[in-house]
C-alpha cells in the first residue's frame, strides 16, 4: 500500500478552548450565519399574528388610530392641552412606544418559550430577540402609513426633515433591542420577569411625553423626565413628521448614545451565560 502523504495540522488548526473569540463575537458571527433562519422567523410570527384575523394586517393601522381618536377625545377635551394637530402629535408617539413595547415583551416571551427548542438543536439564543424586534419594525412600518395619511388630512406640512426619521428608527431598534437583550437574559432564571415588566411598561409609558406634551410638567421636575431615554428617541423619531424640523444635535447625540450603551450592554450581559440558557428554561 502506497503510503500516505498527510500533512499534519498546524498550530493554529488546532482547536483551543483558551483561544476561543469573546462570547459576543460568537454570537455575532452565528447570528450572521443564521440569518436565513430569523428571516423564517419574523415571517412566521408575522403569518401567525394575522392567519385568523379577520382584518389582518389592516389591524396594525386600525389599532394606533383607535387609540388616538380615543386618547384625543379625552384628553384633548378634558385636560385642554395646547397643542396643535394634536391627533398627529400622539399618534407619532403611540407609534414609536408601541414598537418599542412590543419588540420588548415578545421578546422576552420568545426566548422564555424556546425551551423545548433549545434543548434539541442549536441555535444562536439572540435570534428570538432579534426575529421579535424584526416582526415589530414590519409592524411599524405599516403603521407609518395611517400616520402620514392623517398627517396630510390634518394639514401638517411634509418637509424634507422626514428623509432622517429612518436615523431615529433604527437609533429605536439599537434600544429595543439592547434592552430585549437584557429582559430575555433576566427572563431565563426570573420567571415572573414577564408580567412585572407589563406593570413597569406601563408606567414607563406615562412617564414619557407620548400623550401630553413636556412643557405641562413643572420647570423644576423637566430634568427628571429628560433622564428617560425614551424621551429622546421619542422626540428624534416626532419633530420630523410632526413639526418639520431636524431635532437639535444634542438629542441625536443623546439618543444614539442610549441606543448604542443599551445594545452594547444587552449583548455582553445575554452572551455572557447564553450557553446555560438551555438547561434553566
Amino acid at each position: 500500500m502506497a503510503e500516505m502523504n498527510v500533512k499534519p495540522p498546524t498550530i493554529s488548526e488546532i482547536y483551543d478552548t483558551l483561544r476561543r473569540k469573546p462570547a459576543v463575537v460568537e454570537e455575532t458571527l452565528a447570528v450572521y450565519r443564521y440569518r436565513e433562519l430569523i428571516r423564517q422567523f419574523v415571517v412566521r410570527n408575522l403569518k401567525t399574528r394575522y392567519k385568523r384575523s379577520l382584518l389582518g394586517i389592516v389591524w396594525t393601522m386600525l389599532n394606533p388610530l383607535l387609540t388616538m381618536i380615543v386618547l384625543t377625545l379625552v384628553f384633548s377635551n378634558i385636560f385642554r392641552f395646547s397643542v396643535e394637530n394634536y391627533p398627529v402629535y400622539i399618534l407619532s408617539g403611540l407609534t414609536a412606544w408601541n414598537f418599542f413595547s412590543s419588540a420588548t415583551n415578545t421578546a422576552m416571551g420568545e426566548m422564555v418559550w424556546s425551551g423545548s427548542l433549545l434543548s434539541r438543536i442549536y441555535v444562536p439564543k439572540s435570534v428570538f430577540a432579534i426575529s421579535a424586534v424584526g416582526t415589530s419594525l414590519v409592524n411599524l412600518l405599516i403603521a407609518l402609513i395611517p400616520l402620514l395619511i392623517i398627517s396630510i388630512i390634518l394639514g401638517v406640512k411634509i418637509t424634507p426633515a422626514v428623509l432622517v426619521m429612518p436615523v431615529a428608527v433604527l437609533f429605536l431598534v439599537m434600544f429595543a433591542l439592547g434592552i430585549g437583550l437584557l429582559l430575555s437574559a433576566a427572563a431565563v432564571y426570573f420567571a415572573d420577569m414577564i408580567p412585572v415588566y407589563e406593570v413597569f411598561l406601563m408606567l414607563w409609558m406615562y412617564a414619557t411625553p407620548i400623550i401630553y406634551p413636556i412643557e405641562i410638567i413643572p420647570e423644576n421636575l423637566t430634568w427628571i423626565f429628560k433622564l428617560n431615554p425614551m424621551y429622546y428617541l421619542l422626540t428624534l423619531f416626532r419633530e420630523p413628521l410632526y413639526n418639520g424640523v431636524i431635532p437639535d444635535p444634542s438629542y441625536w447625540l443623546i439618543g444614539g448614545g442610549c441606543a448604542c450603551v443599551a445594545l452594547t450592554l444587552g449583548a455582553l450581559v445575554f452572551t455572557a451565560r447564553a450557553q446555560e440558557y438551555a438547561y434553566r428554561i
